[in-house]
């Protein structure tokens, strides 16, 4: 929905996702956090009306034609409200662990199996230097692809399609992980939901 955008229910408790991350964690990423984001993407928005009718995907894929004064405030807080809506969507309790479907399939084809998509996501968590997100991304040709973006800038600025992304900002994990971001990354398997996965995968 496009402005004023609003802070999405999660659709489930704050508890939901324990021991993997905590109540307290949710409940401040979600209500501090996202909650800034959306705040800060409608101020951006409120003295430009011609642009209040976009949704926040238009927006990212043609920051360069907004005006000069608001491309780091969308950038930044759309980027943050949208990676975020996604994140809370495939942090679901419930569902399939393990991929499945269509996504199931090209993640076989093209990475040899899960176990080796697990490794090059964690690897592109890893290796996120400060804060960011890594990726499972679809590209316009149908190819899947693993890559890390700083800050809270999204796949689609760059053409691609988001279809799994896992938020490495210490506000992530800091409260029960402290410094430990690979502990942090080896519990978010425990609770991604590869059937919403495989939703996104087939809508991009």
């Amino acid at each position: 929905m496009p402005y004023p955008f609003k802070l999405p229910d999660l659709g489930y408790p704050y508890e939901a996702l324990e021991p993997h991350i905590d109540a307290k964690t949710m409940e401040i990423h979600h209500q501090k956090h996202h909650g800034a984001y959306v705040t800060n993407l409608n101020a951006a928005l409120e003295k430009y009306p011609y642009l209040q009718g976009a949704e926040v995907e238009t927006l990212l894929r043609h920051l360069a034609a907004l005006p000069a004064d608001i491309q780091t405030a969308v950038r930044n807080n759309g980027g943050g409200h949208l990676n975020h809506s996604l994140f809370w969507r495939l942090l679901t309790p419930g569902g399939s662990q393990e991929p499945v479907g269509e996504l199931k399939k090209a993640i076989d084809e093209q990475f040899g199996g899960f176990a080796a998509l697990k490794e090059k996501l964690t690897q592109a968590a890893m290796g996120r230097f400060g804060s960011g997100w890594a990726w499972l991304v679809k590209d316009p040709f149908g190819k899947l692809h693993v890559l890390s973006t700083a800050n809270q800038d999204n796949p689609l600025m760059e053409g691609l399609a988001p279809i799994v992304g896992i938020d490495v900002w210490e506000h992530a994990y800091y409260l029960k992980y402290q410094n430990r971001r690979a502990d942090y990354l080896q519990a978010i398997w425990n609770v991604l939901n590869w059937e919403v996965a495989e939703e996104v995968y087939k809508s991009a």
